[in-house]
């Protein structure tokens, strides 16, 4: 019972870092009609900078902003210099000039912190565990992890349904030719979501940090995970976003935890070891494959 209580708070906390990463990619496609394989340089970008300012100042108050701010700034950057140009141009010169993008952030960051990985530290006063049931013993960063995921799901419902910024978006993502014909600014409008997109995926990666090793190319596999997320959940749906990752997190963490026991009881124990991790990587392609032949648009879709 520890044990099924640990791993579903692990797969609550990886449902909420991939939440992040998937918010802002689903906004920016849902919006903008946008395939950005470069999403996950701001997931790397936010970690390096927040790494790099704590370890410089030993300080995470302030290698947080630090890492939202770099990531939002790249951004809003490559948005301005890049991908506004991509915007009339086909799905495959999208892919094509951001997986550029990708290599060009990967080498970048080679260039500025080489290819050692960074140590990203936990803050002191978020080190040990708490028990959350008597027995049951979780460390607080991780825990830490989730109510910020949480307060920024929160947030974003919040800045979506009921502010002015939020109506925009959505009204951008149903009719673009509309909103700019009533005299909105459409290109400050997309720069704004995809610097918040940005920002989103540098949150997550700041917070990834002192779990994984900060290193070159880090976003690239999450970012696999991502678009698995945004097809489960319904490719320009927040709140599918959420569900998304939430299924995801839970499915991944569940078979890579129990799937091992329960072939050895099967087979011998070194074919069930061999086969539970080839069987627990493809466990989320097998989802999305369920869900798509249930509801081929993804569990709730953008548009009804």
């Amino acid at each position: 019972m520890t044990l099924l209580a640990e791993q579903l708070l692990n797969g609550l906390q990886l449902g909420v870092m991939l939440f992040l990463m998937a918010a802002g990619l689903t906004l920016v496609f849902g919006i903008m009609g946008l395939i950005n394989l470069a999403h996950g340089s701001f997931f790397m970008i936010g970690a390096f900078a927040a790494a790099w300012v704590g370890d410089r100042t030993g300080s995470f108050l302030l290698a947080v902003p630090a890492g939202l701010a770099a990531a939002a700034a790249a951004g809003i950057a490559v948005e301005m210099g890049v991908i506004r140009h991509l915007y009339a141009r086909s799905h495959m010169d999208q892919v094509l000039a951001t997986f550029g993008l990708i290599m060009f952030f990967d080498e970048l960051m080679a260039i500025l912190f080489g290819r050692t990985p960074l140590l990203a530290s936990v803050p002191a006063v978020l080190r040990g565990s708490v028990d959350i049931v008597p027995g049951v013993p979780y460390p607080v960063f991780r825990l830490t992890i989730i109510v910020v995921g949480v307060v920024a799901a929160a947030a974003l419902w919040w800045l979506i349904g009921h502010t002015r910024l939020g109506m925009l978006v959505r009204a951008g993502a149903t009719n673009r030719e509309m909103v700019r014909a009533l005299g909105v600014n459409i290109a400050l409008l997309y720069t704004a979501v995809f610097g918040l997109g940005a920002m989103l995926a540098g949150l997550a990666g700041l917070l990834t940090g002192p779990i994984l090793s900060v290193q070159v190319g880090m976003g690239d596999s999450i970012l696999i995970t991502t678009f698995v997320v945004i097809v489960v959940g319904g490719v320009g749906s927040v709140r599918g976003a959420l569900a998304g990752a939430m299924l995801v997190g839970m499915v991944d963490t569940l078979t890579r935890a129990y799937l091992p026991t329960l072939l050895q009881g099967l087979m011998h124990a070194s074919t069930a070891d061999q086969l539970a991790g080839g069987l627990s990587s493809m466990a989320i392609f097998i989802l999305m494959a369920v869900v798509l032949l249930v509801r081929p648009r993804g569990l709730f879709p953008a548009h009804g």
